[in-house]
């Protein structure tokens, strides 16, 4: 069992009311084995009458069938205070090929409107979204709300249970919201948290490889976080920027931050010893200006994202990046900095060019030349 209670520097700080934990599933097995220890640190975790919530991110089904290779769920007669939840999210096979999908209907410019809404729907992916934020939701309010202990997790817990305790510390913690507590947070919760990112972003969508354990959990993840960020835009200090850079770089790195699949292969590599940081590289000053959200306020509530259909939208910045140019967007954040800090836009600002544009009638647009 791991308790996750963020802050800035990545420290746990003294314990809260409410405690949000992580664990991989009980290894109960045909047999309905019991560990006292397990039993003994949960109990200690609620006063007498208190209550806790166990959120499994796998189908009932899927757990119930889990106990015939050796592992299974909490049995209810052994775990009294605790009421199981099944919120089954997608990790695999399943995963990669929504994830495939998506990209292939995004890169293909010659279907029409009809063609491309089916192939969509089709690819599930926003659908994945959905069901990741809306698990993350169940737990910040068994926590914000219900004022109970949380206990999150899967099979092996580094996929899909990091996914949920990541989204919610987002979701309850202002010091997740930080471009310093949020890299605490993928520090903590996916790298030293031990999930494999040598093992699910082996290849890219565009990869003709199919490899069993390939899934692009840590995509959901940011995506999520993107659906936050464009929910509550001034409430997340870093941009969208450090998304697509921390996509990028889970793939294909010049640094080691998220090599090898969990701490023990990093010693026996070597990595801290023989390869740079991205955090190191990000944080130098010249650099971390660039990744910083210009309508930043510090908003210390919860933020309660909608998961209505309607409100989550397509990732244009990273599904369109490479059939269309950023430029005019680029532009306007960069004059968003401008106002922000007071000073005068360059002459050439795509605002000052519409404004130019606007006064001259004669005057063409940039396209039309």
């Amino acid at each position: 069992l791991c308790p996750t209670a963020p802050t800035d520097s990545g420290c746990p700080p003294p314990l809260a009311p409410q405690a949000m934990l992580r664990s991989s599933q009980p290894l109960t097995g045909p047999n309905r084995k019991r560990c006292r220890e397990d039993e003994v640190l949960l109990g200690t975790v609620l006063d007498e009458g208190e209550r806790g919530f166990i959120i499994d991110t796998r189908s009932a089904q899927a757990a119930k069938q889990a106990r015939m290779t050796g592992g299974g769920t909490e049995p209810k007669s052994s775990y009294p205070q605790w009421r199981r939840l099944h919120r089954p999210l997608e990790r695999g096979r399943q995963l990669q090929e929504s994830f495939i999908k998506l990209v292939d209907a995004c890169n293909d410019t010659t279907i029409n409107m009809d063609r491309w809404l089916n192939r969509l729907e089709s690819c599930r992916w926003l659908s994945h979204v959905k069901a990741a934020l809306s698990t993350a939701c169940l737990a910040a309010q068994c926590m914000d709300r219900e004022e109970a202990n949380v206990l999150v997790h899967g099979a092996e817990g580094t996929d899909t249970t990091l996914l949920v305790t990541a989204l919610a510390q987002v979701i309850l913690d202002p010091s997740c919201r930080t471009l310093a507590g949020f890299q605490g947070l993928l520090e903590r919760e996916w790298i030293e948290a031990g999930h494999p990112f040598h093992l699910r972003c082996a290849h890219s969508a565009y990869s003709h490889a199919r490899l069993k354990q390939e899934a692009p959990l840590f995509l959901l993840f940011l995506d999520c976080v993107w659906q936050l960020s464009r929910q509550f835009p001034f409430s997340l200090e870093f941009s969208e920027r450090l998304l697509l850079t921390l996509f990028d770089n889970a793939y294909a790195s010049a640094y080691g931050t998220f090599l090898c699949n969990n701490e023990k292969e990093r010693c026996l590599c070597k990595v801290k010893e023989n390869t740079h940081s991205l955090w190191a590289w990000l944080n130098q000053p010249g650099e971390r200006q660039k990744y910083l959200n210009p309508l930043y306020s510090p908003n210390a509530l919860v933020i309660w994202p909608s998961v209505e259909p309607q409100s989550i939208q397509l990732w244009q910045g990273l599904f369109f990046r490479w059939i269309r140019s950023s430029q005019y967007l680029d532009e306007a954040w960069a004059e968003i900095q401008w106002l922000v800090e007071g000073s005068e836009p360059p002459k050439d600002s795509a605002g000052n060019r519409l404004s130019r544009s606007l006064s001259d009638p004669t005057a063409r647009p940039e396209n039309a030349r």
